[in-house]
């Protein structure tokens, strides 16, 4: 996604929430600033597939989850600093979501899981809101980096089209699986998931 600063007024959490605009687009808070995330073609539809797997996934296991792309939601980072950011996808336990009905989609607990589809920003996903995610303790992030466009740290030489599982161990940290071409995505959210990660690129 390409980002633009749309204000240098430094928000809160909650203020981020009352100013959120209403047009397309996703929007987070990021260093007290308001920033708009315009989403290409490839990317929305990566993020679609996913969405629709996941909720064949709740219906016919019977899962307790709601899954959603509109969900906003409030991390910190190390210094404090409250952050708000969107995911392309979040899953988030229904009892939850139903226990504020009244609610705008904001989290303030941590979802069960959530996934971030990279573009060009990917150190914000690969480093800013995977720290932001495990400091809130969401158990269960996927990176979902179609364009292989992080570093060769990450997703060696040659690079390729690589999705990251990260899962919260006893200690409270993230540790990672890489899945690539016909590797089936092992998800502890939805273990009897059959999906491979070339399902999801080749859409």
């Amino acid at each position: 996604m390409t980002a633009t600063q749309e204000t240098k007024t430094k928000l809160t959490f909650r203020q981020f929430i009352d100013q959120l605009p209403d047009d397309e687009g996703y929007y987070e808070l990021v260093e007290g600033e308001i920033v708009r995330r315009v989403p290409t073609r490839r990317h929305d539809d990566i993020a679609d597939l996913l969405t629709d797997i996941f909720q064949s996934e709740v219906k016919e296991k019977n899962h307790n989850y709601r899954v959603s792309g509109r969900i906003v939601i409030q991390t910190t980072k190390e210094d404090g600093t409250e952050q708000g950011r969107h995911p392309d996808i979040t899953v988030v336990d229904r009892d939850i979501w139903e226990a504020y009905p009244t609610s705008y989609s904001v989290l303030l607990e941590p979802p069960q899981m959530v996934v971030e589809v990279v573009s060009t920003n990917w150190e914000d996903d690969y480093v800013d809101k995977l720290e932001e995610y495990q400091r809130l303790k969401i158990p269960e992030y996927w990176i979902v980096d179609y364009l292989a466009v992080a570093s060769r740290s990450y997703l060696g030489n040659p690079k390729q089209p690589t999705i990251f599982v990260y899962c919260l161990d006893e200690n409270g940290l993230y540790k990672t699986n890489a899945y690539r071409e016909s590797d089936r995505l092992i998800s502890p959210t939805f273990p009897e998931l059959q999906t491979t990660v070339s399902d999801i690129f080749k859409s």
